[in-house]
């Protein structure tokens, strides 16, 4: 076995909003990867329109960047835990890690889930504390919470003794002391070259490499992002491909083979052990699957990617107003969107159901489904969601449900609201704790379900002052029954244009979610109504012309601004008998029943 010293591969790994993204901006800047004058957009990596409206990472970037000779491949993973998927796999294309922790918040339910990860792997870690530069910065006490948060999850003696870092992503400095601020990124990159372990691996035996990701070009198709694990890949090889669910092998040729520089795919002839690589021309690859040389077929095992926990179905838009959008919206189109997705979203299942019009997509969390809604929109599709399902399974006879770490950071004189709220939703106190500028910390487990609809009233709750965060913890017994929404829907009684006489007299009823000249439907909701039930509002009666003024009623009508909801707002309101529609230009809610006599007598029925 031999090293490849001027090689070293790593991902960064953190919670989200801790500054992966920007502190890889300054390594790629300081490592003079960019021209002098060239234009380069703040946080470059993240390239994707919905990462950079959202200012979060949602797929893994691949960069490498040289230093006194030696190139350190680096990789940006997701800091959100619904794209587990993607930090799980990251992680087999590396040997160490650097743990980037935020010198105030400290650690996070994020920072605990991809820590895990990454010392199942056994690969080593570097902690950075970044944001040092930040008001309130507690660099000493990070540090120690990271320590115990080591030893919790069964750490072993290697990795207990990691180097610290301190750095600001934003100012572009790391110091290996954090009372003296550097003035550039070098200690970061001589800490990560003598810490971090090179590749192992013989160049000269047979072929092994990994593939770990899969990029999609309209071009070449499917291009394989993998770490060559043993022996050398060349352009033109013909090489064994196994598949990682079966025994099935298949001869593929490499057409053409890239390696990463800053930025940029750059053609190469060949790669050697510890080069993360794209690889172009096999046809039909999937994540996991090993390429090896032909007369030494060994295929690596792949890491197991956690199970999905929430489901939610797709359909084909059946309201009144389908098809005026959107241009993909037959079921063939929705369904060839979701099952091209799952090749390249190892976390997401999609299945048919006994309707041809609707798909089951299951995949780690909200965020995780309603990116894809996000994006398909985006695309010109029109379609309709029920509401987000928690997947239960049966362990050992007794029906179970996905538990949630949930970590709420909020000011003192908010706890009771909190605390009352969640105690409904069946949540378990596990940690209290105050900070010193009047923040209380509370960590809770509670029941997946429980938190569906929760981060709006959370919000009311603490007038936008609190911060929740919440992690999978595992499977349990089932919890019980709980009611998680205490309001009704209003309901449009027609279908036509909304007025403002009619939107006045409505909005004494409850909060409206459309404005005037807003086209409605039979059964659209248009606002929230207080109470638990339903109500039917006419947001389209005009007032009727008479010949007699009366002064004083004849005044302009003071209209409340609508609330407008964003999508994931709209799929936390929906009820169990209620959709929501999504097109290119709108999303609406509505009732699954449009007809108010129809759903009069389903509910008299039962």
């Amino acid at each position: 076995m031999s090293k490849m010293e001027n090689i070293r591969d790593i991902a960064i790994i953190a919670h989200v909003d801790h500054g992966k993204t920007t502190l890889v901006d300054q390594l790629l800047k300081q490592s003079g990867i960019f021209r002098q004058n060239e234009n380069v957009a703040e946080r470059v990596m993240d390239s994707n329109d919905l990462e950079r409206e959202r200012g979060i990472t949602i797929l893994s970037k691949n960069t490498a960047v040289m230093y006194n000779g030696v190139k350190i491949n680096i990789v940006d993973t997701p800091g959100h835990a619904d794209f587990g998927g993607e930090v799980e796999r990251i992680l087999m294309m590396v040997d160490g890690v650097l743990l980037l922790v935020d010198a105030f918040e400290g650690c996070m339910p994020q920072t605990r889930f991809v820590l895990k990860k990454a010392l199942g792997l056994g690969k080593k870690p570097l902690v950075v504390v970044n944001k040092i530069d930040r008001p309130g910065a507690r660099p000493a006490e990070v540090v120690d919470e990271v320590l115990d948060l080591f030893i919790e999850l069964g750490a072993d003696e290697d990795q207990l003794e990691f180097p610290v870092v301190y750095a600001s992503g934003r100012d572009g400095f790391a110091s290996l002391d954090p009372d003296v601020p550097g003035t550039d990124m070098k200690p970061l990159f001589e800490e990560i070259i003598r810490e971090i372990p090179a590749p192992e691996g013989d160049p000269e035996a047979g072929l092994q490499l990994l593939f770990s990701n899969i990029d999609y070009d309209d071009y070449v198709g499917r291009i394989g992002i993998g770490r060559v694990e043993r022996g050398t890949v060349k352009t033109g090889q013909t090489v064994t491909l196994c598949s990682s669910s079966s025994d099935v092998t298949k001869n593929v040729k490499i057409t053409k083979l890239y390696q990463f520089e800053g930025l940029k795919r750059v053609e190469c002839e060949s790669a050697t052990v510890g080069d993360l690589v794209c690889v172009s021309g096999i046809a039909d690859l999937n994540i996991g699957e090993t390429v090896c040389s032909m007369d030494c077929v060994e295929p690596l095992p792949f890491v197991k990617i956690d199970e999905p926990t929430v489901s939610m179905n797709f359909m084909v838009n059946n309201s009144p107003f389908a098809g005026r959008e959107g241009k993909f919206v037959t079921s063939r189109n929705i369904r060839d969107r979701l099952f091209k997705e799952i090749e390249t979203n190892v976390a997401m299942r999609v299945e048919e159901t006994d309707s041809a019009d609707t798909f089951k997509v299951s995949g780690r969390g909200e965020l995780h489904l309603s990116i894809l809604i996000e994006q398909m929109r985006r695309q010109n599709y029109e379609f309709q969601v029920s509401r987000p399902q928690v997947i239960t399974k049966m362990i050992d006879g007794v029906m179970c449900e996905p538990i949630e770490y949930l970590m709420i950071e909020v000011p003192d004189s908010y706890v009771g609201a909190v605390m009352e709220k969640l105690g409904s939703r069946k949540a378990e106190l596990i940690n209290m704790g105050t900070r010193e500028s009047g923040i209380t910390h509370i960590e809770f487990r509670i029941p997946a379900r429980g938190l569906m609809g929760y981060r709006p009233e959370f919000l009311t709750d603490t007038n936008g002052n609190g911060i929740m965060n919440h992690v999978f913890d595992g499977y349990e017994p089932f919890k019980g029954e709980i009611i998680t929404r205490h309001q009704g829907s209003l309901i449009a009684h027609e279908t036509g244009e909304t007025v403002a006489y009619g939107l006045f007299q409505a909005q004494d009823r409850g909060r409206l979610f459309v404005g005037p000249g807003v086209p409605v439907y039979e059964g659209m909701i248009v606002g929230a109504s207080p109470k638990a039930e339903d109500i039917t509002v006419n947001v389209c009666k005009k007032k009727h012309i008479t010949n007699t003024r009366a002064s004083g009623s004849d005044d302009a009508l003071k209209l409340t601004p609508p609330t407008i909801l964003s999508l994931e707002q709209c799929l936390e309101f929906i009820a169990d008998d209620e959709l929501v529609e999504v097109t290119p230009k709108s999303i609406r809610m509505r009732k699954k029943i449009l007809s108010k006599e129809l759903r009069m007598k389903k509910a008299f029925k039962k």
